[in-house]
């Protein structure tokens, strides 16, 4: 018997040490073709961005004659209002001027105005001293500097420009300068971080409510031309508009949405979007149109609609924004000049240099107003005397929201989400299907098992099945030892080995006898943490694939549902079973609710604290960053998510929810509407009392 004992003992040990041991990792380090998954959402997204913008230039190739340009332009233009617009009503500005400050040579008007109702633009007019008359004007637009136009970078251009003659005036863009919408009262200071933060951060609420920050930016440089020009000294016949690296991209935008600007002569910026997706990829919530790409857009064309009015491409040949894009786009450029006959109307100019402002490049954009907007003299750069921030400040102190009781961006998203989308049900899930980007998934025709690991009264065994882009993405399937009852798809937002220890909610599921596949889809997993990371990430949660995704006309929810529908094909496969199950965790439960509207094979799903809707992610000041991935663009004019949850209430759904904050603040992922006993909605937090529901859920 002592034996006995002993030998049980050896092989508890042995199963102890090799439970230990288990690598749940699919992928080997050594497996050359299958280590780059981490990048494979990146690859797959330029992949289909290129497709996109070849048609675009295939199309460009083939214009000709001058006809064929004005018709390009007239697309352009209502591609551009179709992404972007419509804009707002233009509304009385209500500008008021802070103070005025005179210095040597020219004075300071600060003044602030109102380019839409309640939301409060800041600026400074510089005006020269002795202006013989009315004078050309020039809007600045600051880049991604927290201090905005008075950065001393962007005061030696200002400065420059109005010792030659020129008035300008400079806003603060929102999130920036005195319009900090995320900041301290008590400091001044950022809470989440600088501009790029400023503008992603509300920038991604506004795309989910149907809107952009783009948008709204470029409604404030319209607006600021609209001030510019009731001013009795600016001859609004001579506007012109620049700005470098931020600044490059509002006046890009501002010009070719705004034919009042004559000149424009933007600055570290225009490249084209092939060489962006080539370089550093997508950049902040501000430089971003709704399918933009997918409708046929490229960076040229905020150049070409413009044609033949003035403009300078202000480019260094170390640039973030790649030198190659910007003399493709100045190639295209050249052609439809040519063919309204004014060649001379276009030019570029570049330096070596970064992402930087040089001496030879701004003399270059002084020659370039002073010759187009007709107000000759010398294009030398010369030394300014620095401005302090306390002369350059426009309220009292130094933030517009502490003086103004104005809205901000969130707040405008919300006003949008408030009425809810209209249609039917079926009219809901149709557009979901659509705003979502969601291809239905090809047969499996290519899967790959790499182990396997025996436990006790099941198997783990490892997988790789290719997705929708040719991408492998790595799963693990729990197979009973004495045969399945039933088949679940396991979603997590952490991966694939996030609930896989023994002992775990999968296991539980197993017990059961149900055949579990868990994924690794992309962006998560092994299929996470690739090279690009952008420059909105908010804590490990970059918002730059998901501005991607919106570029190409696609969604990472759309593209998850599609892999997790292929997914589904494999799990009938392995398991037998026609009809299967569907569980997801976490933020992974709209990826759910996504891809069971669009199968039939789901019998039933199961949603573990779910995102509880698109319409609370706009709402909050203060949302989740890491529910940003699985959200989509636009949605909330056409549905949300209790509309997919209701449009499943037929196969008994389960949900178990814990509780968001106070009791009064608790909310639900449940419809407003119809059918709510059909759904098995339970609060709890109790890890075991959730493996309990699962398992009554898992009954046949």
């Amino acid at each position: 018997m002592k034996y006995v004992s002993l030998t049980l003992l050896f092989v508890l040990l042995l199963s102890t040490v090799g439970l230990g041991q288990e690598d749940l990792k699919v992928i080997q380090p050594q497996w050359v073709n299958f280590t780059d998954g981490p990048n494979a959402l990146y690859k797959y997204q330029a992949a289909q961005a290129f497709e996109l913008l070849h048609a675009r230039e295939e199309a460009v190739a083939q214009l000709q004659t001058l006809d064929d340009w004005k018709e390009w332009q007239k697309q352009v233009k209502a591609k551009l209002m179709e992404v972007v617009g419509p804009f707002p009503e233009k509304t009385p500005l209500h500008p008021e001027i802070t103070r005025t400050v005179q210095k040597p040579g020219y004075r300071m008007d600060h003044l602030v105005f109102q380019s839409q109702p309640g939301f409060y633009l800041s600026g400074t007019l510089f005006i020269p001293d002795g202006l013989p008359g009315k004078a050309p004007a020039i809007v600045y637009c600051s880049g991604h500097a927290l201090e905005a136009y008075r950065s001393v970078t962007y005061q030696h251009v200002i400065l420059n420009l109005v010792k030659k003659g020129f008035i300008v005036f400079a806003f603060d863009p929102v999130g920036q300068g005195e319009r900090l919408e995320y900041f301290d009262s008590k400091t001044g200071k950022p809470t989440i971080g600088g501009p790029t933060k400023q503008h992603s951060y509300p920038g991604a609420q506004a795309f989910i409510a149907g809107s952009s920050q783009a948008k709204y930016m470029i409604w404030d440089g319209i607006r600021a031309v609209d001030y510019l020009i009731s001013r009795p000294e600016v001859d609004r016949e001579r506007i012109g508009i620049t700005g470098r690296s931020g600044g490059g991209t509002q006046a890009s935008y501002i010009a070719a949405f705004d034919e009042r600007i004559h000149a424009s002569a933007p600055e570290n910026y225009l490249t084209n979007f092939k060489r962006l997706w080539l370089t550093h990829g997508p950049q902040d919530a501000e430089q971003n149109f709704y399918r933009g790409i997918s409708s046929g857009l490229d960076q040229p064309d905020l150049v070409l609609v413009r044609a033949p009015k003035p403009n300078l491409l202000i480019a260094t040949t170390r640039d973030i924004f790649n030198i190659e894009g910007a003399r493709e786009t100045e190639n295209q450029l050249s052609r439809i000049y040519a063919a309204y006959g004014k060649p001379e109307n276009v030019e570029m100019v570049e330096d070596d240099a970064g992402h930087a402002s040089t001496k030879s490049n701004r003399e270059a954009m002084y020659a370039f107003f002073q010759k187009h907007l007709r107000y000759p003299g010398k294009p030398l750069d010369e030394p300014i005397d620095t401005l302090t921030q306390a002369e350059l400040r426009v309220s009292p102190t130094g933030q517009l929201l502490d003086t103004y009781p104005g809205k901000t961006i969130h707040e405008l998203s919300k006003e949008l989400a408030v009425d809810g989308p209209e249609g039917s049900l079926s009219e809901r899930v149709a557009s979901s299907r659509e705003l979502s980007g969601y291809r239905e998934p090809a047969p499996v025709v290519d899967r790959m098992m790499t182990g396997r690991y025996q436990r006790d009264g099941y198997t783990v065994e490892k997988h790789l099945v290719k997705g929708e882009g040719g991408y492998w993405l790595p799963f693990l399937l729990f197979r009973p030892n004495e045969g399945s009852t039933e088949a679940v798809l396991y979603l997590h937002p952490e991966g694939k080995a996030a609930d896989a220890a023994v002992g775990g909610e999968i296991e539980a599921l197993v017990r059961q006898g149900a055949t579990v596949l868990a994924p690794d889809l992309l962006n998560t997993g092994e299929m996470g943490d690739g090279a690009f990371n952008g420059d909105s990430n908010f804590g490990g949660n970059s918002y730059n694939h998901w501005f991607g995704s919106i570029l190409i006309g696609r969604s990472l929810v759309g593209l998850h549902a599609g892999d997790a529908n292929r997914l589904v094909q494999v799990l009938q496969e392995t398991s037998g079973k026609e009809n299967i199950r569907g569980v997801a965790k976490g933020a992974m439960s709209a990826v759910l609710l996504h891809a069971a509207n669009y199968s039939d094979a789901y019998q039933s799903i199961a949603l573990i604290d779910p995102m509880i809707s698109y319409r609370e992610l706009v709402e909050r000041k203060e949302y989740d960053p890491s529910l940003i991935a699985y959200s989509v663009a636009n949605a909330l004019p056409y549905y949300d998510l209790p509309d997919l949850l209701e449009n499943l209430v037929d196969r008994n759904p389960l949900v178990i929810q814990g509780t968001f904050g106070s009791p009064s603040e608790s909310r639900s992922l449940l419809p407003e509407r119809g059918h709510l006993e059909k759904i098995n909605y339970v609060q709890t937090e109790d890890p075991e009392a959730r493996k309990a529901y699962l398992k009554q859920w898992l009954q046949p």
